[in-house]
């Protein structure tokens, strides 16, 4: 399954203007980076996922429609799925990309990759 263009596009658009952020294909879907950290996807699993801190993410996933991402089996603390439906509005999407840019941007750059 490739990742929603259209979601990938209304993240560009509310998070174009951020300092520092660029572009990537990342697990079949398309990742937006702050400093080489990645703060969203469009998910190729369908929906979003969301970089935060791992000390929020069992809050996180009591008040909010989200759930922990699983990879291989296991559970990826600070790292969480929203479907497409529950960042429907504008409103909703911009509350995810500002907890995955807040987030991000706190981690050390990574270095430039060849």
């Amino acid at each position: 399954m490739a990742y929603d263009e259209t979601l990938a596009t209304r993240i560009r658009a509310q998070i174009k203007d951020h300092p520092h952020v660029s572009e990537k294909k990342m697990f079949g879907g398309l990742a937006f980076l702050v400093s080489g950290n990645m703060a969203i996807a469009a998910s190729a699993q369908g929906g979003i996922m969301v970089r935060v801190d791992p000390a929020q993410s069992d809050q996180l996933v009591s008040s909010t429609p989200a759930h922990v991402v699983e990879m291989r089996g296991r559970l990826m603390p600070g790292w969480l799925r929203v479907n497409t439906a529950d960042a429907a509005s504008d409103s909703e999407l911009s509350t995810w990309i500002e907890r995955g840019y807040t987030y991000a941007a706190a981690l050390p750059p990574k270095p430039d990759r060849p």
